[in-house]
């Protein structure tokens, strides 16, 4: 075989896994081809799918690429159909059943079979090496595995299994490959960040991992996501202020605020904690940007509860903040022990409220802005505009920065911008992206 493409679905989590297989297939003489190339026009000999199983909505998307997979298979547009990853791990059997047209159906711990399917043997040699997917200035640094918790409405621990830290020093290896092939962002991303270390090494060392990240020459900006308001480990807060690679940034999915519904999603937390929390982080990290995700609809989220989660949100002023609407998972605690009593209008309804609410916040935090000088990462180019990002925005979740070229002379070459910092003048804003000027 001697080209493939693979296609990533769901989360930054999944995009290394991916990343990882994808080293093995590239170094074993297989060309790839970069998702969303049109088949065909250039055909290949496999298209590998890495699926994602979460929600309802991710299941249905994963169903619509494989299908849409077995037509380019019908049209000659590829020879073999491979499928991997969350939603295979869990509804192997049924897929197998249901769509005999792909040739192989493999967990989310089954790489190696991927590559064994392929007619190539893995290569130990590069367990801690990548082919990234993203820009090549920034990626993602997978730390953990799975996850020990049983929040109500997560299947991940299903899908995933418990908690299982990458050892540290397997993480700074892959730190420094990344920084060597020209990574200057990392942005580290686990079931729960927070959690590391704990199966290893008994203690939290998320702190000091990041400590040992910012030493990394060529490293330039660490960001943390997916952090978990338990037992918070605040060391990591004195990290984030007194480290100047540490982006003042923190993802730290809450959930919701009021006593009971935190009590039916098992979140191991109650809103005093939450305000206490958010409060430390601003006190301990002045200007520190906060994002997190809120869960409406969830069974006991009455109307009281609700309008304290909206109160909540307004008094916290989180910069980012993301939402969904909940959706009873098969196998979940939440499926087993709750009753799914809100109805989907309701749940709707007091989604756009809150997206209403945070509207009006994001836009507040990036008009503040305004005037300001702040140093920027650039993505790409396209048709005269910059896309970049400060400490503020993380890849793929945020807004942009779009930047003009007008400044520049006819002739100049966009490429020796991009993947690098520059300083750049916020001139307006809106909810979302924000548009500046070179200085």
């Amino acid at each position: 075989m001697s080209k493939i493409q693979l296609i990533t679905l769901g989360c930054s989590k999944n995009r290394v896994d991916s990343e990882h297989l994808l080293k093995q297939i590239f170094d074993s003489g297989i060309e790839i081809l970069p998702e969303g190339r049109d088949l065909s026009k250039e055909r290949v000999g496999a298209i590998i799918i890495n699926t994602c199983g979460f929600i309802k909505d991710a299941k249905e998307e994963s169903v619509e690429t494989i299908f849409a997979a077995v037509d380019a298979k019908i049209r000659g547009y590829t020879e073999k159909i491979f499928v991997f990853g969350c939603l295979s791990q869990r509804y192997r059997t049924e897929l197998e059943a249901e769509i005999p047209e792909v040739d192989g159906f493999f967990g989310a711990f089954d790489a190696r079979s991927v590559v064994r399917a392929l007619g190539k043997e893995w290569n130990s040699l590069l367990d801690n090496r990548r082919y990234l997917t993203t820009p090549s200035h920034y990626a993602y640094l997978k730390i953990s595995e799975g996850c020990d918790r049983i929040c109500s409405y997560c299947s991940i621990p299903l899908i995933r299994g418990t908690h299982t830290s990458v050892p540290f020093n397997d993480l700074l290896d892959e730190a420094k490959h990344l920084a060597q092939s020209g990574v200057k962002e990392l942005i580290v991303v686990a079931q729960d960040t927070t959690y590391y270390g704990v199966d290893l090494y008994k203690e939290r060392r998320l702190a000091q991992l990041l400590e040992a990240l910012c030493d990394v020459d060529g490293i330039e900006w660490i960001r943390v996501l997916y952090s978990y308001p338990a037992a918070f480990p605040e060391r990591v807060l004195d990290v984030m202020a007194s480290n100047q690679k540490m982006c003042k940034y923190l993802d730290i999915p809450l959930q919701h605020i009021n006593d009971k519904v935190l009590a039916n999603m098992r979140r191991s937390v109650d809103g005093d904690s939450i305000r206490a929390l958010v409060r430390n982080f601003r006190e301990r990290v002045p200007g520190i940007v906060l994002r997190t995700t809120m869960i409406v609809g969830h069974p006991g989220e009455s109307k009281g509860a609700f309008e304290e989660l909206i109160n909540f949100v307004s008094e916290a002023k989180f910069e980012r903040l993301g939402a969904f609407t909940y959706s009873q998972e098969e196998g979940t605690w939440g499926a087993q022990n709750l009753k799914d009593s809100i109805s989907e209008r309701v749940k709707q309804e007091r989604y756009q409220r809150l997206m209403e609410v945070q509207s009006h916040i994001s836009m507040d935090f990036n008009l503040s802005r305004k005037g300001k000088i702040e140093r920027v990462l650039v993505d790409s180019f396209s048709d005269g505009v910059f896309t970049a990002r400060s400490m503020s925005e993380s890849p793929e979740v945020d807004g942009e920065i779009l930047i003009g070229s007008d400044t520049f002379l006819n002739g100049f070459n966009p490429n020796k911008i991009i993947g690098t910092f520059v300083d750049v003048r916020i001139d307006s804003a809106d909810e979302y992206d924000l548009t500046a000027t070179f200085v």
